[in-house]
């Protein structure tokens, strides 16, 4: 029985990883077409940005404590330490997902949670910042042509759904009370951010031990060809490329497999693409040809319906805030996919394991305060307080050594290259 467990955990890490690694291509690509290609989009949408920033340095205001809800101060108002520090995070999520090759929006929401933005807006804002990405890098990309239309289609009426119910639960929790909605957005991350910390962790000493490389099976399971045979219609068919004559299932378990991932994405502020490869090739059998391009294109629609439909209209996203992190993200992704030249593949590793274990240790230790503002939990403010600062103290130092690292080896292997390039015989010639 324990056996079995260990190898499910497994299973469900790997393939958790195999998501967030494909939802880093896509940013990763995403931030070449936007800087390559979107420079002047790109000025635009900072623009107000710049404007708040001028605003804020004439007229000196002061912010509450925390940002979010009903008395959220206007997109606008922001001020400069705001905006460099929201430049900051999104520097640090760019870095290690352009790096790692993993996506590194676990320490988005965290992060605004941590110096003082309240999880449901911190929530709305993450999403948002997903959303301008892709609708800013072409939301038509050339590897949805990977997607079987029908399956998506069907994944993301459920998605929608499920974006509904989860932002509508958000908001009702949070109605109920701020620091109950803070405590179930951080119990969210603790679970998910352990899944992957612990199997990222496992993965690197395993790997340092054997040298050797892993690469995603593909596998369709026992369950998901009894899945595959329930026979209710209407049907789609998929992976004809693949399999002879294809392989078909029921839109049911699509639509409910949709649900779930949009549900916890718009509780996260995630895309999702953790959730969506290991439903997809161990619960329906899809391969993960096919599986990249449905979850690049549920990004586009979830993310936009949960951004602009359920957390925007209520006042739940930081406009100001979403574009400083997107501003950031966007160079950080560029640069560290740079570093990984440069590198060795176990030290990145190794950072990547730490900087999930850092979100994880961040979020457990802001429950025993946000619980016992609640009422759910009798905790000495004092106590919540200096538990809830070692997990912030943890998160940030961890992250930013990481984040330092990268930078340096960057310039310093980039000078070394360019000045062997000018010192070879064809750049002497020249």
């Amino acid at each position: 029985m324990f056996k079995r467990f260990i190898s499910g955990f497994w299973t469900v890490g790997e393939m958790m990883t195999a998501g967030v690694k494909a939802e880093a291509k896509w940013e990763y690509e995403m931030g070449k077409v936007i800087l390559g290609r979107r420079k002047k989009m790109l000025f635009l949408a900072l623009l107000p940005v710049i404007l708040g920033v001028g605003v804020e340095l004439a007229m000196a205001g002061t912010l509450p404590d925390t940002i979010g809800g009903s008395k959220a101060y206007m997109p606008t108002f922001v001020t400069s330490q705001m905006f460099i520090g929201s430049i900051f995070v999104g520097l640090m999520a760019g870095l290690i997902t352009g790096c790692i090759g993993a996506g590194g929006g676990y320490v988005l929401t965290p992060a605004l949670m941590s110096i003082g933005v309240r999880g449901i807006m911190s929530v709305g804002t993450d999403q948002f910042h997903l959303f301008a990405k892709a609708i800013m890098g072409t939301v038509i990309h050339k590897k949805l042509g990977n997607v079987n239309l029908w399956m998506a289609v069907w994944f993301v009426v459920g998605s929608l759904t499920g974006v509904t119910v989860g932002a509508t639960l958000n908001r009702a929790v949070y109605a109920k009370s701020p620091a109950l909605s803070d405590a179930f957005i951080s119990l969210v991350y603790v679970v998910i951010l352990g899944i992957l910390g612990a199997y990222s962790l496992y993965d690197w000493i395993r790997l340092s031990r054997t040298k050797s490389v892993q690469s995603t099976k593909e596998a369709t399971t026992a369950f998901a060809k009894w899945l595959q045979g329930i026979p209710l219609k209407p049907r789609v068919t998929f992976d004809q490329d693949i399999v002879a004559g294809g392989r078909s299932i029921s839109i049911y378990p699509l639509i409910i497999v949709g649900f779930i991932v949009g549900m916890v994405a718009s509780v996260m502020g995630v895309g999702g693409g953790f959730l969506t490869f290991p439903i997809f090739v161990y619960g329906l059998g899809v391969s993960t040809f096919t599986t990249v391009g449905t979850d690049i294109l549920q990004i586009i629609f979830t993310t936009g319906y949960s951004s602009v439909a359920q957390y925007a209209i209520y006042g739940y996203v930081f406009y100001s805030i979403c574009m400083g992190m997107l501003l950031g993200s966007l160079v950080g992704v560029q640069l560290g996919a740079l570093v990984t030249k440069y590198v060795k593949g176990s030290q990145i590793r190794a950072f990547y394991a730490l900087t999930i274990l850092a979100g994880f240790v961040n979020r457990i230790c802001a429950l025993p305060g946000t619980l016992t503002n609640a009422g759910y939990l009798k905790v000495n403010t004092a106590t919540g307080n200096i538990i809830n600062q070692v997990g912030n103290v943890v998160f940030f130092v961890l992250v930013a050594i990481f984040s330092v690292w990268i930078l340096i080896a960057f310039f310093q292997n980039a000078g070394k290259a360019r000045a062997a390039e000018m010192s070879s015989p064809v750049s002497v010639e020249r």
